[in-house]
């Protein structure tokens, strides 16, 4: 059995190969529909809902291919919310050959009756 800090790390790790694979039906099956965040791309508003996430998935694919990796994870869990803080890795492909960046994030989730859900996201 499984506990809640591997559960949020899986979930978080899925949440991650959704938004590299373009996957916007699992990403949206993750997410709440409320979901709020501070990310780069909403130039320090905090966006609420998920029309400002599917812009993103629904831009035409670019042909590179993009990988995340969570370095450096901290989990707490309290009741049936979990905050997950770690430095996500992105390594890509351009034109130009492979490239590397690297971003802090914070996501916290929210336990139902259908598993975790992710209520907010702050990137920096």
């Amino acid at each position: 059995m499984s506990t809640p800090e591997q559960e949020l790390l899986a979930v978080s790790e899925k949440l991650l190969q959704c938004i590299d694979g373009g996957d916007w039906d699992g990403y949206a099956a993750l997410c709440d529909e409320q979901l709020t965040c501070f990310e780069a791309e909403a130039k320090t508003h905090l966006v609420v809902g998920m029309p400002f996430h599917k812009f993103y998935f629904d831009l035409p694919p670019s042909g590179h291919k993009q990988q995340s990796t969570i370095a450096s994870p901290h989990i707490n869990v309290v009741g049936d919310v979990g905050i997950v803080c770690y430095t996500r890795l992105v390594q890509r492909t351009t034109d130009n050959g492979p490239t590397s960046s690297s971003a802090n994030e914070t996501r916290i989730w929210r336990r139902d009756a259908s598993g975790w859900k992710l209520i907010h996201c702050h990137r920096s």
